[in-house]
């Protein structure tokens, strides 16, 4: 299983982007998102990846983050939402911008995507709304350093924005507060401040929480 690459990018097309890895060229399907944020061709990128097989059809995925490989590989496991399906969605909102559409049950959000219908995105929210609290605290652990490769400027606050939201989370989580409705206060609160940090979140979340008069 291929599971990073790093390589050269060599091209860059609609949808896609080809890696030089030691002389040997890898063809990565990826998001618009994705795409907009790596570097030029010549520059030095590493790329975390999944691989689709079919019976006819062999395709490599590309992501900046593990952080986004996992909401990929949580979107294609609804029924409906194929790779394709994914990348749209990601590419619109982003992995953080996911994470906080399906904890606030947003399916207006998901349907901004291209080729995403409202009944999909429906189901995206509703199939997802209780995994979503686990792979937002992953957040800190999934979200990995690119090594050697530089990182492109507009990338690097995804990291700290998706760390700084799953230590809130789990803060809320360890103080009692249930899964759920611990990612709704922190994805309510991200959404106020994109860059917070986790004491920041932590604080804003709590007076979501607090019990209204």
């Amino acid at each position: 299983m291929i599971g990073k690459l790093t390589g050269v990018v060599d091209h860059k097309g609609p949808g896609m982007v080809l890696l030089d890895v030691n002389g040997v060229g890898y063809e990565l399907h990826c998001s618009d998102r994705t795409l907009a944020e790596l570097p030029g061709v010549g520059s030095r990128v590493a790329l975390f990846t999944e691989l689709l097989v079919r019976e006819d059809l062999m395709q490599l995925f590309g992501f900046r983050t593990a952080y986004d490989r996992e909401w990929h590989r949580l979107l294609v496991s609804v029924q409906g939402v194929g790779a394709k399906a994914s990348m749209a969605i990601l590419g619109t909102l982003g992995a953080e911008g996911v994470a906080r559409a399906i904890a606030l049950g947003d399916a207006a959000a998901v349907k901004a995507a291209p080729g995403v219908g409202p009944k999909l995105a429906a189901r995206v929210v509703n199939e997802l709304k209780d995994k979503a609290p686990g792979v937002m605290a992953m957040g800190g652990d999934v979200v990995e350093a690119l090594g050697d490769a530089p990182a492109a400027p507009a990338a690097a606050v995804t990291p700290t924005s998706s760390a700084a939201q799953a230590e809130a989370l789990s803060a809320l989580r360890n103080l009692g507060y249930a899964p759920a409705d611990a990612a709704q206060a922190v994805a309510r609160a991200a959404g106020e401040d994109a860059g917070a940090s986790t004491t920041t979140l932590i604080r804003a979340a709590l007076r979501l929480l607090a019990p209204k008069d």
